[in-house]
């Protein structure tokens, strides 16, 4: 039976959550105990409702490659000078439907679903306490599989124990 948020919307697609999702789950498929420490703008990935953006401005080293159309056309690699990024309006909500799109002809999980192969995994999802309170948001608007709500003070002996720490 899948959790009510298991299902996230097309427009939930952002492309830096997945690493650190897939090694999570991946490492959890292999036994080991599994802990994500999430902060700042890492607590959007614990929200019940995402609604991740995608966008390569100041990431010249985002590819910018077509989903559609011939196979010539999609091997072209984009290369858009910020200024025109930062200036043609819509930009970002192109890019975001396109990624989504490379997903999607990928076969490459969402957000959301690697959110909840991890949930599913044991993957322990532990919020930062202090930065909830200082961006002022309530613990209801978080899934509630969130299995810890601690500073870094708290977390730092969890991780110094690790066989494994990334920082991604």
């Amino acid at each position: 039976m899948s959790p009510h948020w298991q299902s996230s919307p097309p427009r939930a697609r952002s492309i830096w959550p997945i690493p650190p999702f897939i090694l999570a789950s991946t490492t959890a498929a292999l036994g080991w105990d599994v802990s994500i420490f999430f902060t700042f703008y890492g607590l959007e990935l614990l929200k019940r409702d995402l609604d991740l953006n995608v966008t390569p401005i100041g990431n010249p080293a985002m590819p910018m490659k077509m989903p559609v159309g011939p196979d010539w056309f999609q091997r072209i690699n984009w290369k858009l000078p910020n200024m025109v990024m930062n200036n043609m309006p819509g930009f970002e909500g192109m890019t975001k439907g396109l990624f989504g799109k490379t997903l999607e002809n990928k076969g490459v999980a969402t957000v959301g679903e690697l959110r909840d192969i991890c949930v599913e995994s044991e993957v322990k999802l532990v919020a930062c306490q202090m930065t909830v309170d200082l961006f002022g948001y309530d613990q209801n608007e978080f899934i509630p599989e969130v299995s810890d709500w601690i500073g870094a003070t708290s977390f730092l002996p969890v991780a110094a124990k690790a066989d494994v720490g990334l920082f991604i």
